[in-house]
């Protein structure tokens, strides 16, 4: 059986650490502020996490780029050439033209190395979303199972994936075109906090909204308790837009109510987070449904 690369890209958001730890190959989104190209590496080489938020908040804006299709066949073809086969998950094709990138990347590819397995897997994840997908496809890849068997238990398990956020600042959302102009005006005089998930489709989805930043966040928790597989074990990932202090309220919520203590907390990266915004909370786990 030959080897295989679990393959993906920095919308994953995990720490550089994890993924380095897992095996994986991580491919950089660009984001572009002012004259300036940044690519969004895990470990924030060219743009720092915290430097990007201090930056959002006084006002800078960016736009973002998917990976592209060249950036995806040389790194696909490194591989091939040593006889290694390829798994490629990525982020959400409802919120980025990444994954049909490394799908045209493949495509070309399959021709040149007709012998090589390469599967492309759309996630429908975001964020630590598609994280903990590539978390637990690892698990798998780590119990001896083949390219062909992990390809199958991450489609199967990608609409387990709960996703649950809430944002600090609704014009984020509004300047992204999520919410209008008129609901991004009274939530913020109300004080009304949108509490919003990733639907079947990898759509970005308001679903309810509290009064105030802490019923917010406990609002993500409430949801994980209707939802979630197995609260007590099943790994959780939380994100956060440079507002660690809120995403470990969520965290400590969580090991009072539930008792689990398998928790992950890293920063919204800056391609996710130009959309989201300073001050994102998301909750990742393991749900009978989205």
């Amino acid at each position: 059986m030959r080897d295989f690369v679990l393959m993906t890209d920095s919308c994953c958001d995990m720490t550089a650490q994890m993924a380095d730890d897992l095996g994986l190959v991580v491919l950089p989104l660009s984001l572009q502020m002012g004259d300036d190209v940044y690519r969004n590496w895990l470990d924030g080489r060219e743009i720092g996490f915290e430097e990007f938020y201090s930056r959002i908040r006084t006002g800078d804006t960016a736009t973002t780029s998917a990976v592209s299709v060249g950036d995806f066949s040389g790194k696909m073809r490194e591989f091939l050439m040593q006889e290694k086969d390829i798994l490629c998950i990525n982020f959400s094709s409802a919120l980025s033209t990444t994954y049909q990138s490394a799908a045209i990347a493949a495509s070309d590819l399959r021709s040149e190395f007709p012998e090589a397995k390469i599967f492309v897997v759309d996630s429908l994840c975001a964020s630590l979303g598609q994280g903990l997908l590539l978390y637990l496809c690892a698990q798998e890849r780590a119990k001896g199972h083949s390219i062909g068997e992990v390809r199958a238990f991450a489609e199967a398990t990608k609409g387990d994936i709960c996703h649950w956020f809430t944002v600090d600042d609704l014009n984020h959302l509004k300047r992204g075109g999520r919410i209008s102009a008129a609901t991004a005006l009274f939530g913020t005089m109300l004080a009304i906090k949108p509490v919003m998930h990733v639907d079947d489709g990898g759509h970005l989805t308001p679903v309810s909204k509290a009064r105030g930043r802490k019923a917010s966040l406990l609002a993500l928790v409430d949801h994980m308790a209707e939802t979630a597989l197995d609260p007590a074990n099943t790994p959780v990932f939380i994100s956060h837009g440079d507002c660690e202090g809120d995403a470990l309220l969520v965290a400590d919520e969580i090991t009072r109510r539930f008792g689990n203590q398998d928790i992950h907390l890293n920063f919204v990266g800056p391609v996710i987070g130009n959309h989201s915004g300073p001050g994102t909370v998301a909750l990742f786990f393991l749900g009978s449904k989205r």
